[in-house]
């Protein structure tokens, strides 16, 4: 694949980018005017923190209340392609330059079922929200294929069953529960059958479009290392938070990390999770590492390096 592919538009965590020899990515919501929208030719990221795959007004059909953002997939979209005439002349250069791009698709949807475990939703509507958030998915991508885009990064879902946000929000003295590393077996299982539902959809696409890459992302078994084998990557604890409030997981689900009656640890490095429902960096160091090897994406990719 040629070097030109990762020097476009692509929207991906640091460590991916620092691996490829490229600048950090810059957010686009720190410069939502583009003042400067130079500096998003090598790069943007969409991300938004509570970014859903579906929007607001669906989940809240489902009992869903997200208060952190109205961002969902379906308006980061439409972002892009409003910042698309900036970047390029013409449809056709803007063809093009998504045809040189890699687009990273998330991780998203994760914060419907995180929203909708907390929130304590039936598992019967949390069920019927895999199909809607993959389909959201496989529009987008549709719709970026029709633009130009032609390389796709799709991430699946993490151990929900390792979050100790949902740990404290699930706990229970049924020790059966729970695996020989302490995570939730049930959340492990949703988040399995997420995973598989989601490579499906991306194998149907892959035949519909022989010509296009979708690359499915593992973050599942990426993420599987940290709860292994810990200690060989220096952690010393996987399942409680750096950053929260109190209990066995330092989590409050009431107090998000920065709030008066939390507090951080000293070692974040030490730490697998920063506060409760996302990976330290050192954790996502390990992550991407699993990614940009090979070995957890199907099929199996080699990310090369653009740094010369």
């Amino acid at each position: 694949m040629d070097n030109d592919l990762f020097e476009c538009l692509f929207v991906c965590r640091g460590f991916v980018a620092q691996k490829l020899g490229l600048p950090l990515v810059p957010p686009y919501f720190r410069d939502a005017n583009c003042s400067n929208c130079r500096k998003f030719q090598k790069g943007v990221n969409f991300a938004v923190v509570g970014a859903t795959a579906l929007d607001n007004a669906y989940l809240a059909r489902k009992g869903i209340i997200n208060e952190l953002t109205n961002v969902s997939l379906g308006v980061q979209l439409g972002l892009l392609k409003t910042l698309l005439p900036s970047l390029c002349s013409s449809s056709s250069a803007c063809n093009e330059f998504l045809n040189n791009s890699l687009i990273l698709m998330g991780e998203i949807g994760g914060n419907e079922f995180n929203l909708a475990f907390i929130q304590g939703i039936s598992s019967e509507v949390i069920g019927g929200l895999v199909p809607e958030v993959i389909k959201a998915i496989s529009a987008a991508i549709e719709e970026l294929i029709e633009l130009g885009a032609m390389t796709f990064v799709v991430p699946g879902t993490i151990p929900l069953g390792c979050l100790p946000v949902l740990l404290t929000r699930f706990r229970t003295s049924n020790k059966q529960a729970y695996d020989r590393y302490g995570c939730l077996i049930w959340l492990n299982d949703f988040a399995h059958y997420y995973n598989e539902y989601l490579k499906k959809e991306l194998e149907s696409m892959r035949r519909l479009h022989p010509r296009i890459n979708i690359i499915y992302a593992d973050y599942y078994q990426a993420s599987m290392p940290l709860y292994l084998s810990p200690r060989s990557f220096g952690f010393k604890s996987t399942l409680t938070a750096c950053c929260g409030g109190e209990g066995p997981y330092n989590v409050n689900v009431t107090l998000s990390c920065g709030d008066p009656g939390t507090k951080s640890c000293d070692d974040p490095s030490s730490y697998v999770n920063w506060d409760g429902a996302h990976f330290t960096d050192e954790a996502h160091r390990v992550i991407s590492n699993g990614l940009l090897d090979g070995s957890c994406t199907i099929p199996r990719f080699e990310f090369p390096s653009c740094a010369s």
